[in-house]
């Protein structure tokens, strides 16, 4: 079960500058969809499946799989499942400044 608070959750309002740390949230979040996307991709491209054998869907299918790998990555990092956007966010929000 995922829990209501995720890490990124305080970072977002933990300082007066929150609508830039809110953005690097949301910077962290896309960038580690990408990088899941490209995970996803890579292992899919390394299948033993042969793809040119009619009965394996043909061109829908991939198609189909790549929209189900980026939905994927998308609730992956919009619910902190894998990490990465926070750690990220952690590392990049000391180099924000803090009001004043």
């Amino acid at each position: 079960m995922i829990a209501a608070a995720t890490p990124l959750s305080g970072l977002a309002t933990a300082s007066p500058a929150s609508a830039d740390n809110k953005a690097l949230v949301d910077a962290a979040r896309g960038v580690e969809a990408m990088f899941l996307r490209q995970v996803l991709s890579a292992a899919r491209a390394s299948s033993f499946a042969d793809e040119e054998n009619p009965l394996s869907g043909g061109s829908s299918a991939a198609t189909f799989t790549e929209m189900r790998d980026a939905k994927f990555a998308d609730i992956a990092s919009q619910t902190d499942m894998i990490g990465l956007s926070a750690t990220l966010a952690k590392q990049l929000s000391r180099n924000l400044k803090t009001g004043g």
